[in-house]
């Protein structure tokens, strides 16, 4: 299949940004969950020339962990879709918002009483909270740990930051439109990825975490470059100052970034970095950008 490839002359000099905000799924991981070497040696170059990387994920701060471990990070991450703000160093969050249980139970009312039953999970708040699923919810992303609870009722045992909903026959963009519908300012309504449609605390994404991150580090949003590919990552890319696509990324994103790049499985990233911090014996580049 032939794919129409535009050519995107933007050649920001290395210092332009100094905070490098990447999504993890479907944006800087590949789908099996694993950091190519080509973006790590392009992160690395990143952050030799001054840069600081931040992830911005809407997984919870303890599926977020064992990456960071891996990548060596030991600052800061903006978790749960910017409900929580983790230090990885320290092993402790730094600041949290809890999606309020009878809000949540009442916003899914309201939602079912629109499309008709749901399954429902939730991520428990906190470094080590817990997923907890109930019978009929099927993980879209079958590598993140989660614990099958007996009843609905249970989902509400501990506080949390989000619950994550699925429809056995509505797409992922339907659900959400629907949702946005009836749940007013009872919460926030998100989609991160296939299968995965997001109830979250009212006003919480990933531009406020992204915002009290660049706070903390004492950087702003005009030196921000950011990195996504759901239509979640469309307040970040509306905060920063340069917001990427990936090809894989969602219509809705691409409608709204100034750059579309390379699939995450094609290192998107990497490219990018490379043209605006260069790689060692390489010049900069042109990144090419797909139609």
């Amino acid at each position: 299949m032939s794919r129409s490839i535009r050519i995107l002359r933007i050649m920001a000099a290395p210092t332009a940004y100094s905070l490098i905000a990447t999504d993890l799924d479907g944006t800087l991981l590949r789908g099996d969950d694993t950091l190519s070497d080509r973006s790590r040696a392009a992160l690395a170059r990143a952050t030799a020339e001054g840069a600081q990387h931040l992830v911005v994920t809407g997984r919870p701060a303890p599926r977020v962990r064992p990456l960071l471990d891996e990548l060596g990070g030991q600052g800061l991450a903006v978790c749960g879709q910017g409900a929580q703000l983790y230090d990885a160093g320290a092993h402790r969050l730094l600041w949290s918002v809890t999606l309020d249980r009878e809000l949540a139970e009442t916003a899914l009312g309201k939602i079912e009483a629109e499309v008709g039953l749901l399954y429902a999970a939730v991520d428990q708040d906190g470094v080590d909270g817990l997923t907890l699923i109930e019978p009929g919810y099927v993980m879209p992303h079958p590598t993140l740990p989660a614990v099958r609870v007996p009843r609905r009722d249970d989902l509400w045992s501990e506080p949390i930051s989000k619950v994550l909903l699925r429809h056995p026959s509505l797409s992922d963009d339907e659900l959400a439109s629907a949702a946005r519908g009836v749940v007013g300012s009872l919460a926030t309504v998100t989609m991160s990825g296939p299968g995965t449609v997001e109830l979250q605390p009212c006003g919480v994404t990933k531009a406020t975490g992204l915002a009290l991150a660049a706070a903390h580090l004492g950087l702003g949003r005009v030196t921000t470059l950011a990195f996504g590919d759901m239509p979640n990552d469309i307040p970040m890319f509306d905060w920063a100052a340069h917001g990427v696509a990936m090809a894989n990324a969602h219509p809705e994103l691409k409608a709204v970034a100034d750059e579309v790049t390379l699939s995450n499985e094609e290192d998107g990233i990497a490219v990018v970095l490379e043209r605006l911090f260069g790689t060692e014996g390489q010049g900069q580049g042109l990144a090419l950008g797909l139609a």
